[in-house]
């Protein structure tokens, strides 16, 4: 039997429709920036603290065991600061900074990370950023019920010239987003920041109530119809 042209016919006329849906789903993952800094009149002295620094957080992040997913370093600098106003160059001191990345996915244990990274020396935390897995089941099911969504509008015009679906013709992902997970929107960016040396008693816990992600998707999807009598 031959395919249908794509452009329909009398005997098979084309139906083209569009399905989506828009679902709510808890977050599952957490992400964290850490900054790391250090300042300081000599060279080596400087890098050595930002070194210390730097494997200080790495260590407390790494203590967390399998409820840390990632944990990455990104950017890295050490600069000299020159004397303003001054002839030559002159450096009146040092300044460094190294940024780490990390996910989480236990949000309990999120909050005391955060708290005591920005009880550290000279930290600045931002986030957190709120995630799905890539392989999570909410994106599936978003798939699913966008095609569901473009079968029931297609039946619905073929009901409208009483006539039926014959076949499907072509269905298109026109792609999908998650949002509502980050600080650009509902989301407040937090930003804590330590510049003194942490005191003996540790910090309390801080609550960090998770966003809720809003997951779209979108087919396009095209149908032949039986030949309605109009």
């Amino acid at each position: 039997m031959a395919t249908p042209a794509a452009h329909g016919t009398p005997d098979a006329p084309l139906l083209l429709v569009r399905g989506e849906t828009t679902l709510d789903a808890d977050p599952e993952i957490a992400r964290l920036g850490i900054t790391v800094t250090a300042r300081g009149r000599d060279r080596r002295t400087t890098l050595d603290d930002l070194t210390r620094r730097n494997t200080d957080v790495l260590d407390l992040i790494r203590s967390y065991g399998d409820t840390v997913t990632e944990v990455s370093t990104g950017a890295f600098s050490l600069a000299p600061e020159l004397t303003p106003h001054g002839r030559g160059e002159r450096v009146r001191g040092h300044h460094g900074h190294v940024h780490v990345t990390t996910a989480l996915t236990d949000f309990t244990a999120l909050g005391d990370l955060t708290t005591r990274l920005a009880d550290l020396h000279l930290t600045r935390i931002d986030g957190p950023w709120w995630e799905l897995r890539p392989d999570s089941p909410v994106h599936r099911e978003a798939r699913r019920q966008a095609v569901r969504d473009a079968v029931r509008r297609a039946t619905e015009y073929a009901e409208a010239l009483d006539t039926s679906l014959a076949a499907l013709i072509e269905l298109a992902d026109l792609g999908g987003e998650a949002t509502g997970g980050h600080p650009q929107g509902a989301l407040e960016r937090r930003t804590l920041r330590r510049t003194a040396a942490p005191e003996d008693a540790p910090p309390e816990p801080l609550d960090l109530e998770p966003q809720r992600i809003r997951v779209r998707a979108e087919v396009r999807a095209q149908f032949t119809m039986l030949p309605p009598h109009l």
